[in-house]
This record gives structure tokens, sequence and C-alpha cells, in this order.
């Protein structure tokens, strides 16, 4: 599972509280309780003492009134579950209460980290990632070739639409699947509104199922961030964190490259991301609209080898889907 420290952190504070309000409700039962049946506070003090006896007894190896010892314990025991019984309670109404019976709300089984600690993780992720919302439309469930032409054709490859959308579709698929085996990138290039974002989503949503950590940044956004911090626009512990999950994420979306304005300050942090996730193996998705060419020479020969020579180049082409679907809605 793909967390950065700051992340687990924020988990196990999360048990942490849990445990405290577990402990509080407990405290207030108790009290009710003993204030109603004074006997109820004299009988859980004797069972106490007659179990710390047995301890005792065992760590001195005289086990002779072992016996007698727990006979007493299961006397009061029964005695107060009765009084408890006569009077409406639950029979556990003085046991602790768990969000997570499994775990009893630490997170871990053993040494294991509990179904709850996973679904935990993933829930946080889906936050932080800021596509919650979006992945429950844009996902490959979602994803149609219907939209795609079989009559436009690449030029350069001779490819239809339809067969570069679906060659797309099926590297995006193979990319999830391999994803925790081998060491990918995705560039994702073509004109606007043919679904680059959509694969994109679809990908994020794959991986933080699986519990991998997904950031996703518009190219405006991310060096925005990295502006607000080197210049001190902005005094915020947020940002620290974001720039951890920057670098540090399992997968990182940077989303519509060439939107923001570009300058030697974008393209030497462009490359400085790139540059230590590929180093780091952490992988990445860039989609822009900008030709290839386009592309070299607004982010310079550097930034375009490192993503040349290390990304899987998926180039799409066809009608905008947008306006597809807008004409669509209009006729119907």
């Amino acid at each position: 599972m793909g967390l950065t420290n700051t992340q687990y952190n924020t988990i196990m504070r999360d048990y942490q509280k849990q445990q405290i309000r577990n402990q509080r409700e407990l405290t207030a039962r108790i009290e009710e309780v003993y204030g109603r049946f004074p006997e109820l506070s004299e009988l859980d003090a004797h069972i106490a003492s007659a179990s710390t006896a047995c301890a005792r007894q065992l760590l001195s190896d005289h086990s002779g009134s072992l016996d007698d010892l727990r006979a007493d314990i299961s006397r009061c025991s029964a005695k107060k579950a009765a009084i408890l019984r006569d009077a409406g309670y639950p029979a556990d109404y003085l046991s602790p209460k768990y969000r997570c019976p499994d775990c009893q709300d630490t997170g871990y089984i053993g040494t294991e980290r509990c179904h709850c600690f996973k679904q935990a993780a993933i829930e946080l992720l889906y936050t932080q990632s800021n596509l919650r919302e979006v992945l429950k439309e844009e996902n490959f469930s979602n994803f149609s070739l219907d939209y795609y032409s079989r009559e436009i054709t690449d030029p350069l490859t001779g490819l239809s639409s339809f067969q570069t959308a679906a060659r797309a579709l099926e590297e995006c698929k193979h990319f999830v699947q391999d994803f925790d085996q081998v060491f990918k990138n995705i560039f994702l290039y073509g004109n606007t509104g043919l679904g680059k974002t959509f694969l994109a989503h679809c990908i994020a949503k794959e991986l933080m199922e699986s519990a991998h950590s997904v950031v996703y940044f518009s190219s405006f956004g991310l060096f925005e961030l990295f502006a607000d911090t080197a210049f001190r626009r902005k005094d915020s512990e947020e940002q620290p964190i974001m720039e951890e999950h920057i670098f540090d994420c399992d997968f990182l979306i940077i989303d519509d490259l060439g939107t923001e304005f570009v300058n030697s300050f974008v393209c030497s942090e462009l490359f400085h991301v790139l540059n230590e996730r590929i180093q780091n193996k952490k992988s990445t998705l860039i989609s822009t609209n900008l030709p290839l060419e386009t592309f070299a020479s607004t982010y310079s020969e550097r930034v375009f080898s490192r993503i040349s020579s290390n990304y899987i180049m998926l180039r799409m082409i066809g009608d905008d889907i947008r306006l597809q679907k807008k004409f669509s809605s209009g006729r119907s």
C-alpha cells in the first residue's frame, strides 16, 4: 500500500481519536450503571482483585486455590450479568464498543493491517486526490469507443480515430494491471475533447481502489503551488505536505500541460518533478493538447527527452467528444 508517512500518521491519529472516544463512552456507561447500582462497583472491584490473585498464583506455580478463585470470579460475573439483565441492559453494556471489532480500533490484527485500515487508506487517498466525485462517472466502465470515428485517420500512422482510442484504452488497462510489477509512465497527447483526462481518471480510480496513492493536478495548479512555495506567497502547512505527495505518491497526474504560462521557472520545476519521479520509479501520467513539436520547443529538449525515453506515447485523434454530446443532446 503506497502511503506516505504523513498519510499513515493521519490514519493512525484517527484510530487514536477513536480509542479515546471508545474509552470516554465506556466510562460514561460505567458511571451511569454504578450510579444506579452501587453493588456493581463492588462486584467489579472484587472481580479485579480475584483476577489479580489468579495471576499471582499462576506466576508462583501455586495452583491449589486457583479453582476457588475462578469459581468466585464466575459467581460474581454471573451476579453482575443478572443485575444488568434485570435492569434491561444488554449483557455487553459494560464492555468496550469498537468501530471495528476485528482489530478493536487499533488498525492491526497482529502485525497485519486490518481491512478497516485498508478501507481508511482508500478513503484518505480519494479525498487527497481531489477526484472522488468525478471518478463516479469517469472510469473504465463508462469509457465508450462509440465517439471515435472509423473514418478519421491519422496521416502519420494510418490508424483511425477508433483504433488509436482502442489502443490507448488497452494500454491504460495494461498500465493498471502491471502497476506493481512494471514501472511505466504515460503521455497522452492530441486535440481537446478526445478523452485524455477521462482515461487518466480511469487509471486513477483503479489504482485508488487498490489503495495506491494518487495525486491529480492541473498544470496551472501544480506550478502555482510550486510558485507559492518558492516565493513564499502563502504560509500554509498543507504546502509542504502536498509537495511531499507530488514527489512520493504512487501515481501523479499532470493534466492539460501547456495551458499554464510557461517560463524558465515552470520548465525547471517540470524537469525536477519528472526526473525525481523517474529516478524513484514513481509513475506519472501527463496529458497535453500540444503537438509534439510544439511541446518540445515549449518545455525544452531536455524535458522532452526525459518524456520520450521514459513514457508510453499515446496520440489521440478525432472529433471533440464534448461537442458530439452537446449536438446529440440538442437533437434529442
